[in-house]
This record gives C-alpha cells, sequence and structure tokens, in this order.
C-alpha cells in the first residue's frame, strides 16, 4: 500500500463487501487472543490460496455486528505488534509470516489491518499443528477436501508454473512489457500508483505481478509477454491462437506469444459490423454491434487462463457469418457453466492456478467466475441469442457467441420488453434454440404471456399477440417484419459482396421461425428478393438457375 487514502478507500470497499473467506472483522480490544489471531491467520492464509487472492485481511476495530468503524487500542506499542509477528512465524507450518500490518488514524477511530499472505502453492498453512479455513463467516478446521486441493497444487500439477531455466528478461516483448504495467496499474488502482510502479525495475515488476517464481521466468511469463520466438524454450505444442474466417470467404490468421497482446490483434481481425434490429411498432431500427468487445476479450482471456497446455493444442477462434466459436482444449474444470450464470457460484480451483493468479494482475480475468454471467446479461441487453457452452467432447470446451438473429420472436420480445429479469431470457433462449425447461419455468413463463404452444414445441410468443389484437396493427407489424429481413440481406450482401440463393436460405430460414414449413420459408425468401430486385437495391449477376445476388452501386442497409 502507498498511501492512507488508498488504504482507507481498499478498507470501506471491504466493508460495503463485507465478511467473506478472505476478510475477517473484529472490533477487537486491547488483550485481543494471540492465539485467535494465529487461527485467523491459517484460515485466512489457506483461503487465500485456495481463491486465487494475493492477499487476505484481518482488520481490527470495526463492529462485526453494526458493520461501523469504532476503533480498536490493540497493538497500540510498537513492541506488541512485533512480538505478534514472531510468535505468527514460530508457530505457522511453513513459516509465515503477515505481509504488512497497516494502521490507520480515522476520524471514527484507529484501525489495524492485517494483511495475510496466501499459503505458498502445494502447503497448507498450520497454527500450532492445526490446519484451519473458513464457512461463510465462520472459523472452522480445515475440512479434507480444501486440504487435498492445495497439496495438489504442486508445480508438477501446474505446467504454468514450471520454471524455464534458460530464459531471461531478454526473451519478453517491450510492448507487451509495457501494456502490462499499465494494466497492473488498473487492477492496482485503489492500492498503487501509477508513479510508483513506474519506478520498479523489470525483475521487481515482474515479481509484483507474479509471473516469475524465485525471480526466475515461468512458462506463464512467456506465454504473457514473451516474444514470438521464445516458443521455441516451452515444450514442443502449439501455444498460438488461430483466427478462421468461414463463409463467402474464407481467410486465417495464426498469432503466437505474447498473448497479451495477441488477444487483441485477433479481435481485431473480426468483422464486427452494425446490426440493425427494429423495434415492435417502431420504423426507426436499433443499432448494436454485432459482437461486444468486452465479451470477446473475455472469451479469449478464459481459453488463455483454462487451456489445457499439457495437450500442445492451439486455441481456435472460428468466425462464422453470424457467430463466433471459441474451441480450448481441456474439459470444463470447475463445475458446469450453468453454475456460473446468475453469478451464484466462484471457482474454487483452476487448472493452472499460477498463469490464473498473474492474469489477474494483470487485469485479464477477475477470478470469481462472474465473466459467464457478464456475457449472458451484455448480450442480453444487445437483444441477441445468449452464449451456448457445448461439453460434448471430453478434452475440449467450445463457446458459441451469436453475431445475429435465431428468432425474430426472442429479439422482438427483448427489444419491447427490457426489463425481462435474466433468469426469464435464459429461459425464453432455450425455448429460441429448441432446448427443453423445466415444468415450473414453463408455467411461470406462460403465466408472463412469453411463450405458446405445447411441449416440446414450445414458442416464443409473438409480441404483436400481447400487444394488440386489430388486423391494421398486424399488418403493420408483418410489414416491418419483412423490412428486417430485407436489411439482412443487404447487410450480407455489404459484407460479402454477393450470396447465391443457397446462401440466402441459411441466412433467414433459422430466422423465419417453426410456423412455417420450408416450401414456404424457400417462398418467403423468393418474395423477398424479387421485392428488393423491383425496387432496384439488388440484381442478379449469375443466371436464372444459378442466381448471385449483388447489391446496386449506392444502395446500403440504411
Amino acid at each position: 500500500m502507498s498511501d492512507e487514502a488508498e488504504l482507507e478507500a481498499l478498507l470501506r470497499q471491504l466493508i460495503v463487501d463485507w465478511e467473506n473467506e478472505v476478510v475477517e472483522f473484529k472490533a477487537a480490544g486491547e488483550d485481543y487472543s494471540t492465539g485467535t489471531i494465529g487461527k485467523y491467520f491459517s484460515a485466512l492464509s489457506n483461503e487465500a490460496n485456495l481463491r486465487g487472492n494475493a492477499s487476505a485481511w484481518l482488520v481490527f476495530g470495526v463492529d462485526n455486528k453494526t458493520h461501523t468503524i469504532v476503533g480498536t487500542k490493540y497493538g497500540k506499542e510498537p513492541e506488541r505488534l512485533s512480538q505478534l509477528k514472531m510468535q505468527i512465524t514460530r508457530d505457522t507450518e511453513p513459516r509465515s509470516s503477515f505481509k504488512d500490518i497497516h494502521e490507520l488514524n480515522l476520524p471514527e477511530g484507529r484501525v489495524l489491518m492485517f494483511e495475510i499472505p496466501p499459503a505458498p502453492t502445494g502447503l497448507p498453512v498450520s497454527w500450532q499443528g492445526y490446519w484451519h479455513g473458513r464457512s461463510g463467516e465462520s472459523l472452522v478446521a480445515l475440512t479434507a477436501d480444501k486440504m487435498d486441493r492445495i497439496r495438489s497444487e504442486t508445480d508438477i500439477n501446474d505446467w504454468t508454473a514450471e520454471i524455464v531455466q534458460d530464459a531471461s528478461l531478454s526473451d519478453l516483448d517491450e510492448e507487451a512489457m509495457r501494456h502490462a504495467r499499465s494494466a497492473f496499474a488498473k487492477a492496482h488502482a485503489n492500492r498503487i500508483s501509477e508513479e510508483e510502479i513506474a519506478c520498479w525495475t523489470d525483475q521487481e515488476f515482474l515479481n509484483r505481478a507474479r509471473v516469475t517464481k524465485n525471480g526466475q521466468l515461468t512458462r506463464a511469463a512467456l506465454l504473457l509477454l514473451g516474444k514470438p520466438e521464445a516458443v521455441d524454450k516451452l515444450p514442443a505444442g502449439m501455444f498460438e491462437m488461430t483466427w478462421k474466417l468461414v463463409g463467402q470467404e474464407n481467410a486465417y490468421e495464426h498469432f503466437g506469444l505474447p498473448f497479451l497482446l495477441s488477444t487483441t490483434r485477433l479481435y481485431r481481425r473480426i468483422r464486427n459490423i452494425q446490426l440493425r434490429l427494429l423495434p415492435p411498432g417502431q420504423l426507426m431500427p436499433q443499432e448494436v454491434s454485432k459482437y461486444d468487445e468486452q465479451s470477446v476479450m473475455e472469451a479469449l482471456h478464459n481459453c488463455i487462463a483454462h487451456q489445457d497446455y499439457c495437450r500442445g493444442a492451439r486455441i481456435l477462434v472460428t468466425e462464422y457469418p453470424d457467430r463466433l466459436v471459441f474451441d480450448n482444449s481441456g474439459s470444463f474444470f470447475e463445475g458446469h457453466p450453468d453454475d456460473y450464470i446468475l453469478g451464484d457460484k466462484s471457482p474454487d480451483r483452476y487448472r493452472n492456478p499460477f498463469l490464473v493468479r498473474a492474469m489477474g494482475e494483470l487485469y485479464m480475468i477477475d477470478r470469481m467466475g462472474y465473466g459467464i454471467k457478464r456475457m449472458n446479461e451484455v448480450q442480453a441487453g444487445r437483444y441477441l441469442p445468449l452464449p451456448d457452452y457445448d461439453l460434448s467432447e471430453v478434452s475440449k470446451v467450445r463457446l458459441t457467441m451469436y453475431g445475429g438473429v435465431v428468432d425474430q420472436e426472442y429479439t422482438r420480445l427483448l427489444l419491447s420488453n427490457t426489463g425481462l429479469p435474466l433468469p426469464d431470457v435464459l429461459a425464453l433462449d432455450r425455448v429460441q434454440k429448441g432446448m427443453a425447461i423445466p415444468e415450473d419455468v414453463v408455467a411461470r413463463l406462460r403465466k408472463k404471456k412469453l411463450i405458446t404452444g405445447r411441449k416440446p414445441h414450445l414458442q416464443v410468443a409473438p409480441v404483436i399477440a400481447a400487444a394488440s389484437d386489430t388486423k391494421a396493427e398486424y399488418v403493420k407489424a408483418h410489414n416491418q417484419d419483412d423490412m428486417f429481413y430485407q436489411r439482412l440481406i443487404i447487410s450480407y450482401l455489404e459484407e460479402f459482396g454477393s450470396a447465391s440463393r443457397q446462401d440466402i436460405n441459411k441466412l433467414l430460414f433459422t430466422k423465419l421461425g417453426d410456423m412455417l414449413t420450408d416450401d414456404e420459408k424457400n417462398k418467403k425468401v423468393g418474395n423477398l428478393l424479387t421485392s428488393l430486385r423491383r425496387e432496384g437495391r439488388i440484381f442478379n449477376a449469375g443466371s436464372r438457375r444459378y442466381p448471385e445476388w449483388e447489391l446496386k452501386q449506392g444502395f446500403s442497409a440504411e
């Protein structure tokens, strides 16, 4: 910590967030038991290790019941705190002590903040021969499960923690190092000033960012910050990310080390055009980007963090006309993706704990499991289908991020009901994709008039049915639907230059819903193309039998 103002800001944020497994508040009288402090040291240190936190906190001078600062007289004599540090060091195994003891003299009273380091990799910390942990706010014995998880965190099991013996600072990319310092400053903005970070040597910065071990470069350091040619110092494998374009045009590009920069470079290759979505009852479309940049970066960083590098496989991002597919090697390591959608679960462990911790220090991931929830909330707020996870292959995780409409009624419903709770949006997303939902959820959505039909053929309820029964408004709404489909065709031609009838069918068939047969959909598409041709907006550059539609010069989807 650099100054009292930053410490005070951190303290007040900890109070707002209140206690969890890595924070404990005590009013603490003048003679608080050293033995109890030792037990909390053991528990908080072990829990910080399990959660990948850089520090845990034991705070004296804050009332546990009222959540207010009341002040403490504990340790006013410097000798008392020195003796406490010595006893903590003597009675912990492996030997440990506080990172620092911060004293704050606030208007409400004096506060002591004991900053506790996480237990070392693979070594749970005991106090006087007993291992302690936390269950919510309670101090408990460290469970066998948690004990095993810490003990399994050995360098042998964590591929990314291995030291690269022949690597040196000259193997690190200068631009990546500059970017890393800036990212580290953002991650620690409430604790460390940019000026202080700028004064650190490269070696000191790398140690603080936790990408080195005992001052030596690790595999994680080379993955995140290494020069492209430094890949030769890693074991044989495909340590790269590949962007692959599939559709009317085909292309690809490989992005190697350093991953800290390669994610942004890959993102720039993705064709992120604006989509125009027409709200019900309106003539002016609402524009959203095809993909949300933060969500794409979140997905890329998750691929890096959770990749099974022992397999030596690349991370693959495939761009289709209406979606992105992210493939990374290794099973979903902790729980199931659905566990994280509502933000109720945080991961207890990681495949690559050393790498994950370093990425957290460099502002790449949050380490609390909120990324999946955030991606779903952002996508719902953009009126598009929610991301899908496919875990059908044992050794692969596949994430699909949609950049287009699957069911027009789902999008219309979100456009007209912007306050729908996320659980309802999740269920409606499953309905539009033909996936099953529980009976109680079916009853809830039906009561809200959000779905129609009978299982297993449920459908998102048309907005026009809920808004009005008048024939004039029904016709008006469906005319607007035709305008939407025409805009999709023109946007496709703007992006890809031309399209066959088969391309247009692929673009629109899934968006026309299940109410129409394939023959009816084929006729509908034909009518849309005919209408655009008669309006002089598109023309057939191919033959009657094999049409190739192109956009007339000067026309767009506007």
